[in-house]
């Protein structure tokens, strides 16, 4: 793979012109940037000379690709050894760079997955989230920890397996209260050999893996040989064991009978605005659905948004071995090739006519169509609101990105603040932030930690964001145009101190909101610069809409609060030892099962413990034992 950049100062057409005399008919990628040297396009070609030669006739093409190429004043170059390498290429640039002519797909989402760690002699059933790194099999992605944490409830009573940490299952003497309900077999204390352990392991990896049938057969027949041989109370628990694996298979709004493994993507515009709706089945079951809105020109065609949303998808993802999709791409071979070298395996993609397959894309379909109807619903309501906000508080227009502020302590004691951030699509939270107060603040001195939250929050915004930016998140900008601090003229007038030294270079308006007698919602007072404190009319919308803002920062700021203090009463022991890390930590509760068992521990027991050394082992000893 090769890199070509060529600098020039002309622009548009003729600059692309320049370029194409020397471009091989090969396959790659290219970039079109614009005088600021930020990437506007990112684009793939079976032909570089072939593709970009069309940029040279701009009469020809629409109106959106006139404006980019107008806007072109230089262009970089990637050649590849095959179009479907070009193809991932460019998924992983338009990702990164996120230039504003190409479709975005607009992707904060993780998705959880169900792992059976086999890193331990008993291995365990948990939810895992992000990098692949212990070893085990992995089952996924379900689209809400919601679904997966009822699917593992559901698997522990059918399969007995344990959820509990290494550290925990170490330190059992006697059965855990999972082993009296019976949603563990109890392998921490030989409640079952290991052999049988294992073999409720394999049953649920067959089961996860969509050999259900086989398992529910095996089930069936050792509890009617138990009911032949009257062990009644062995025939009940497998019993209770199918009656689980039943609930596992009936979960979901959508099942696949002859599906075993797919990714169902669906997509629906309405009013200039895309939704793809996404699907995932396993094992014949559906595993949660997940609707994305796609950033994309509303002069381009649904087929083409979804082949560049599949793209980007797939970019740090494993595709299914199926890939059903509800419009026909422009190069679906082309596509599932670039899949299959992602997966390693042959990746199959699909635009049913007719049969089950169908009736799934349907399904997913109906569902993009009505979570772009209620989107938009939303987003009519929140513009009104908006506006009205714009009217009460005497701006020149709606504001597009509001910020409200809250402080939550106990004593002074695990101070936090936070930001709440809404627009026109309502409540943003990925926008949210949260600041862990770290001067020293006299207990209940709101005043200092707003100063402390602000400082920080707008000197990073000054520094970091010059010039107002899109994101990917709707249009979302970095500036606010409104600011709601959750206090009287005190607080507002502390604001003002801490603004007035900065000299922003963008205007944001502060509002005050001091709460009503006897804390009564509904006569809140409001307070800005240059006005008199004033009051909303009692059941004016606007009125219940800042009291939604303000509710749901106090609600954020009360909840980051606990978290912290939680965090904190439960903080280990081995923690406050300077020159213990996590990998020390780990070998030290690996061995002794906790950390009372190591505060307990004599200077040879501790000597004892692989991976720490003589010195490591008597600081250990002193920490706990300050006067032996």
């Amino acid at each position: 793979m090769t890199d070509q950049t060529i600098p020039q100062v002309k622009s548009g057409h003729e600059v692309i012109r320049e370029f194409v005399r020397t471009l091989p008919a090969a396959p790659g990628v290219y970039r079109m940037l614009d005088a600021q040297g930020e990437v506007m396009y990112v684009g793939k070609a079976r032909n570089l000379k072939a593709r970009v030669t069309n940029y040279t006739r701009p009469d020809a093409l629409e109106l959106r690709l006139q404006r980019m190429i107008a806007a072109t004043v230089s262009m970089e170059f990637v050649r590849t050894e095959t179009e479907s390498e070009a193809l991932l290429l460019e998924a992983n640039m338009i990702k990164r760079l996120k230039p504003r002519f190409n479709v975005l797909l607009r992707d904060d989402k993780s998705f959880p997955y169900i792992l059976i760690a086999t890193d331990h002699e008993a291995p365990e059933l948990t939810k895992h989230r992000g990098t692949r790194r212990r070893q085990g099999h992995y089952f996924g992605p379900f689209a809400s920890a919601t679904a997966v944490g009822r699917t593992i409830a559901s698997l522990q009573k059918a399969f007995l397996l344990r959820n509990c940490s290494d550290s925990f299952y170490a330190a059992r003497t006697r059965p855990c209260l999972m082993h009296q309900i019976k949603r563990c077999a109890g392998p921490c204390t030989r409640e079952i050999s290991l052999e049988g352990y294992g073999e409720l392991v394999e049953d649920a990896r067959q089961f996860l893996s969509g050999k259900s049938q086989s398992v529910r057969d095996h089930l069936q027949r050792e509890m009617n040989e138990a009911a032949e041989q009257l062990d009644f109370e062995r025939a009940a628990l497998l019993r209770d064991r199918l009656s689980a694996l039943a609930l596992v298979q009936s979960q979901g709004d959508a099942t696949a009978k002859s599906v075993e493994e797919a990714d169902v993507f669906a997509i629906h515009h309405e009013g200039g605005q895309f939704c793809v709706q996404v699907f995932f089945f396993r094992a014949y079951q559906n595993w949660g659905n997940y609707p994305y809105r796609p950033r994309a020109d509303a002069s381009l065609t649904d087929a083409e948004v979804l082949e560049a949303f599949i793209g980007q998808f797939y970019e740090n993802r494993t595709p299914a071995r199926l890939v059903l999709v509800s419009h026909d791409l422009a190069e679906p071979d082309l596509m599932a090739e670039a899949l299959s070298t992602r997966a390693g395996r042959r990746v199959y993609i699909e635009q049913p006519k007719r049969g089950e397959k169908r009736d799934l894309v349907n399904h997913a379909l109906n569902n993009a169509r009505e979570a772009l109807g209620r989107q938009l619903a939303e987003g009519a309501t929140n513009r009104a609101l908006l506006e009205g906000v714009a009217n009460c508080f005497g701006l020149n227009e709606p504001p597009r990105r509001i910020e409200v502020y809250d402080n939550s302590h106990i004593s002074g004691t695990n101070a936090v603040g936070a930001m709440i951030v809404a627009g026109e699509e309502g409540f943003s939270k990925k926008h949210y932030r949260t600041f862990n107060i770290k001067s020293d603040i006299t207990a209940g001195d709101d005043f200092g930690m707003m100063r402390e939250v602000l400082t920080r929050r707008f000197t990073r915004l000054a520094n970091e964001a010059e010039d107002e930016v899109e994101d990917e998140g709707g249009g979302m900008p970095d500036w606010p145009d409104v600011v709601f601090i959750d206090g009287g003229a005190g607080q507002l007038n502390a604001v003002r101190e801490v603004i007035s030294a900065m000299n922003l270079p963008r205007d944001v308006t502060f509002i005050g909101i001091a709460k009503g007698e006897e804390r009564d919602a509904g006569r809140e007072k409001f307070f800005m610069e240059g006005r008199e404190a004033f009051m909303l009319p009692h059941r004016d919308p606007v009125l219940y809409y800042v009291q939604r803002l303000r509710d749901e920062a106090h609600r954020f700021a009360i909840g980051t609060h606990r978290a912290k203090r939680k965090k904190d009463q439960i903080k280990n022991p081995l923690d406050e030892i300077e020159g213990i890390g996590p990998t020390r930590k780990r070998a030290l509760l690996n061995h002794f099962g906790s950390a009372k068992a190591v505060s307990r521990a004599s200077l040879t027991d501790l000597n004892a413990v692989p991976g720490i050394s003589g010195t490591m082992a008597q600081l250990v000893y002193d920490h706990f034992n300050p006067g032996g």
